[in-house]
């Protein structure tokens, strides 16, 4: 991302002074600008005495961000994409892996959209358990305390034909492949993703092969209030990120994200319009628990229709 200074031909705001502000903060570049904690910023901009300007240079900033960030992939990128003959992960569930001719594609953003208790959760430690059991390993961002060893566990147990001591060495195994990090804000999460990039990119974490965020939706609802272009355009530059992630190191990402109220009564993916195009692949999860059933449909694919849909049980 570029430097602060290679914007002040266009944008008279971010001129000397607000350059020499965002360095006493340790920002020197667009990317340094989105890890920082832009609430803490503003904040800090009242101790000078041209704080509005600051402050105007701020939301300057983020109004290019939001602008500025292109589709990923264009026509030829696709093509290529499609000729380079990605892996599939496994989610831990056969059907599920069937409906989506292998299962969660290495280099796509998937987003796993579901109301409270329909399972999301679930599947994310099934996927988890199976790439890292197989695979390679896996890091699960936990935003709510969801991970769960013990349930793990009974994955390993229940997917396993083997004998008490071989079932405990597999669960080491799963466990050992699992770095499971607390993030609690969009500033942490951001601070994850830049240190996960440098890290593959030294070739230092090499065997990673999937990230899981459980769940998106609670990291970036707080910061969209009000509907300020503060919130927005950090919601964009994560999506970005993530797919920039996926694409350039061939990672499954998979996030999940909740349902809010949407008109007449009916139920929508939270985070709104301008996170709808940013993943991949949009699945809806649902769950009739009088049957025991559970329902994925489509909701967004590159290669399969809106709507498809396939009824499993979860473990």
């Amino acid at each position: 991302m570029p430097l602060l200074s290679s914007l002040e031909c266009d944008y008279p705001l971010i001129n000397s002074d607000f350059r020499n502000f965002c360095a006493s903060h340790a920002i020197i570049s667009v990317e340094d600008f989105l890890l920082h904690d832009l609430y803490a910023l503003l904040t800090s901009t009242e101790q000078h005495h041209n704080f509005k300007r600051l402050k105007e240079g701020i939301t300057q900033v983020l109004t290019i961000i939001n602008k500025k960030h292109q589709p990923w992939l264009d026509g030829q990128d696709l093509l290529d994409d499609a000729l380079q003959n990605k892996h599939f992960l496994p989610t831990g569930c056969r059907s599920i892996d069937a409906f989506l001719h292998g299962g969660l594609r290495e280099g796509y953003l998937t987003e796993l959209v579901g109301t409270s208790s329909s399972g999301k959760t679930q599947i994310c430690l099934q996927a988890a358990s199976a790439v890292a059991k197989s695979w390679g390993k896996v890091v699960f961002l936990d935003s709510g305390n969801s991970f769960s060893p013990k349930r793990v566990a009974q994955i390993v147990n229940q997917t396993s034909d083997l004998s008490a001591y071989e079932v405990d060495e597999a669960f080491q195994q799963v466990m050992n492949n699992i770095v499971c990090l607390s993030v609690f804000d969009i500033f942490t999460l951001f601070e994850v993703i830049h240190q996960l990039k440098h890290n593959l990119r030294s070739q230092l974490d090499q065997h990673i092969r999937m990230l899981i965020i459980d769940s998106i939706s609670s990291l970036i609802t707080p910061i969209l209030g009000g509907g300020g272009a503060h919130g927005h355009a950090l919601m964009v530059s994560v999506g970005f990120l993530l797919k920039r992630l996926a694409h350039e190191h061939d990672i499954s990402i998979l996030v999940t994200n909740h349902m809010v109220a949407g008109e007449r009564g009916t139920s929508k993916p939270a985070l709104g319009e301008s996170w709808r195009s940013i993943p991949h692949v949009r699945l809806l999860l649902s769950r009739d628990h009088i049957r025991n059933i559970s329902c994925m449909s489509i909701l967004r694919h590159p290669h399969m229709a809106t709507g498809d849909r396939v009824e499993f049980e979860l473990q």
